[in-house]
């Protein structure tokens, strides 16, 4: 059990300290994507926090639903995540969110069996 008590004295009123909300960058990644295709991205974390990625692009058509998911860099490949995938049409918001550890890890973008052509796309990853 957690109890907190409080005692009056003459001394002001001192609020505790805070502790710093970590930066977040933006990345921008684009490509082309070809029929049954797949690429990644890498990018570095600095400190553990939050990640969101959004497929804010995709063409043509822009309705296409596509694959994204968030993986680590192993040797020289993508190894995704458990859990950490999703099929999208390109948005505005947050596809994908989640907590990360520090380190290098990898944007995954892939055809979903949607696509009879290539498709243009910007993914975008925010990071700590």
């Amino acid at each position: 059990m957690l109890t907190i008590s409080a005692t009056a004295c003459d001394r002001a009123e001192t609020n505790p300290p805070t502790s710093a909300s970590p930066t977040r960058a933006t990345e921008t990644f684009t490509g082309t994507l070809e029929v049954n295709g797949s690429a990644f991205h890498t990018f570095s974390v600095a400190q553990a926090g939050a990640v969101d990625m959004t497929l804010t692009a995709a063409a043509a058509p822009s309705t296409i639903v596509m694959g994204i998911a968030l993986g680590t860099v192993v040797e020289t490949r993508c190894v995704l995540l458990a859990g950490a995938a999703a099929e999208v049409p390109a948005g505005a918001a947050a596809q994908l969110s989640g907590i990360v550890s520090a380190g290098t890890l990898c944007a995954d973008v892939h055809d979903a069996g949607h696509q009879t052509t290539a498709v243009s796309y910007t993914l975008t990853v925010t990071h700590p």
